[in-house]
């Protein structure tokens, strides 16, 4: 269950505290430097300007995976790197983080060869499409590189199957097969992992909808973007984990700038049954004719669809274009020219921006996803050093934090503890390795909570080893379940509410559920969610609806489905 004392506060609670260190940024990067070093007994405090993970960290593929792609440009360190967090991942996390079977259908031996000769050679030049010999060549090397502690079975090459023949486009005469994985809510393992930190280091605070507004001396302005108040605290060391932000908080921060920039990467959520049940669990990793890579692949009961690549210059203004919607579902067309897709078939759709480090390159998928940990020292305004994170990507965060925590503690002259690379996290604790392990532990809930299996699995999917406890206190609360989403209950979203830092509607419905992901979100539904967080979390009718109001107008965003209706039923 979640811990008996939780790290959330609001500003107003922080006025004239010390932290040996401020973390500003509370995506996956920033996070995982909190949870580092609260494990060493560092007291910390984390605040962002939105909700935890409402930028990047809440918008990727929801792939945990080494890069292949990056062998062509000869990133064996960082690829070497990926495939070992993502091993640990599977290990540390994998109530949320699972196997992922992955099939590249080819078209030719040789195609590409050339291409990625010379790409590998650090030339500019176009691979071409990839055909046997390049693709079983990367993964041969993807697979010698990933070994250490690997969990999976190792690629295979083969000609394309009956079944392949019908799903794929004619030209399709083998595909390689090799297994990564993917994490099925990114958002949550952000909340465990801070939940985490605060069990290790009670004095480890975090605090969202909280913004920085200064750094002068030692002090830092923070300003409560609910209620406007602005308070003091005071830090030994600063780090800047605001990702594709990291430049324009390096203002604020006084520190250097023309660090990263920006590419946006929509998404799309379908519901189409023909196309989720011929994928049978698998993702497609496939080119466009373009040379974009794209995937595809089962996402609860929905398909995920990705991604463009897109730079922009302000993070705050992305969003999915109708083009990239266009451009997704024709990819779609060229690769399963079998199925028909229409704009119909999206329920939702979602676009983050990926902080690269700043480069040249004259495409965006020839940037780096490498990343960097630079410290800018005191000067004349900010009299505490700066720590940057540059960079990075999903899979990477553990080991990019303790970069990141290695500086600070040299900084703060405090010695290393602990190492997280085998630490579990939050529900992976404990977590069965396999399936009758699991169905076991499923069985054993059932018996203490008297909920039925159904109910279990659903929670154990959710929350781990940690839906024992929570089990028992939303059997004790009644567990009834909501109207507009069984599968949820009004005990859980209370929960949720109440242990999680919720402080909008939006951040109940699209970053501690997965309703709004996989386009479940209804007027009733919506409705029905207002009222449970009202109640827990004592807004008037007055703000209720204000908040309704505002996630819905957000949900007609990123749903590409007339919720018209919705918005007039809000309004009445």
């Amino acid at each position: 269950m979640m811990t008996p004392t939780l790290p959330y506060v609001r500003p107003a609670a922080l006025a004239g505290r010390h932290f040996s260190t401020v973390i500003v940024g509370a995506g996956i990067n920033g996070v995982g430097v909190f949870r580092d070093l609260s494990l060493q007994g560092v007291d910390c405090l984390i605040v962002d300007k939105g909700d935890f993970a409402a930028g990047a960290s809440s918008a990727p593929s929801r792939m945990i995976h080494g890069g292949l792609r990056y062998l062509e440009s000869g990133a064996f360190a960082l690829v070497s790197e990926a495939t070992r967090e993502r091993n640990r991942l599977l290990r540390n996390a994998p109530h949320l983080v699972r196997p992922l079977k992955t099939v590249v259908p080819l078209s030719s031996r040789f195609g590409g060869l050339l291409g990625s000769v010379l790409r590998f050679a650090g030339f500019k030049a176009s691979p071409g499409a990839r055909g046997v010999f390049v693709v079983a060549l990367g993964l041969r090397l993807y697979d010698r590189l990933g070994r250490r502690q690997r969990v999976m079975p190792e690629h295979r090459i083969a000609r394309a199957s009956a079944a392949d023949n019908i799903l794929f486009r004619e030209s399709v005469g083998w595909t390689a097969t090799y297994f990564d994985a993917w994490i099925s809510h990114p958002e949550w393992l952000i909340q465990e992992l801070m939940a985490d930190a605060h069990a290790d280091q009670p004095a480890s605070l975090a605090a969202n909808y909280c913004n920085v507004t200064a750094c002068r001396g030692r002090t830092l302005s923070l300003r409560d973007e609910i209620t406007g108040e602005t308070v003091e605290v005071t830090a030994d060391t600063v780090v800047n984990a605001t990702g594709a932000w990291l430049d324009r908080s390096a203002g604020v921060l006084e520190g250097a700038g023309s660090r990263v920039m920006g590419t946006k990467g929509s998404h799309l959520i379908l519901d189409h049954p023909a196309l989720r049940a011929a994928l049978d669990g698998r993702m497609v990793y496939f080119e466009a004719s373009d040379g974009r890579v794209c995937i595809v692949y089962p996402f609860m009961d929905r398909v995920l669809v990705g991604s463009t690549d897109i730079p922009v210059d302000d993070p705050d203004q992305a969003a999915t274009e109708s083009a990239e919607i266009d451009y997704l579902l024709d990819v779609l067309g060229e690769v399963f020219p079998r199925l028909r897709f229409a704009r119909g078939d999206v329920v939702y759709t979602y676009v983050g921006v990926r902080p690269l480090a700043y480069s040249d390159a004259d495409k965006p998928g020839q940037i780096s996803r490498d990343h960097a940990v630079v410290v800018d020292p005191p000067n004349a305004v900010r009299k505490v050093p700066l720590v940057c994170l540059v960079g990075g990507k999903w899979t990477t965060f553990r080991s990019l934090a303790e970069l990141a925590a290695n500086q600070v503690l040299t900084l703060l002259d405090r010695p290393r503890l602990r190492l997280t690379e085998a630490l579990a996290i939050g529900g992976g604790a404990d977590m069965p390795a396999d399936g009758p392990a699991r169905e076991q532990l499923v069985d054993t809930i059932r018996a203490s909570s008297g909920l039925s299996r159904e109910r279990i699995d659903g929670l154990v999917s959710r929350y781990g080893s940690r839906a024992d406890g929570l089990a028992q206190a939303f059997a004790a609360a009644g567990d009834v379940p909501l109207r507009h989403a069984p599968d949820y209950s009004e005990a859980e979203i209370r929960m949720l509410c109440r242990q999680t830092g919720v402080q909008h509607l939006a951040d109940l419905v699209i970053r501690r559920t997965l309703l709004a992901i996989c386009g479940r979100v209804t007027d009733g539904l919506l409705a029905e969610l207002a009222e449970l967080a009202a109640e827990a979390l004592g807004w008037t009718d007055t703000r209720r609806r204000d908040e309704w109001l505002a996630c819905a107008a957000i949900l007609r965003d990123r749903h590409f489905v007339d919720i018209d209706s919705s918005l007039s039923l809000i309004t009445t």
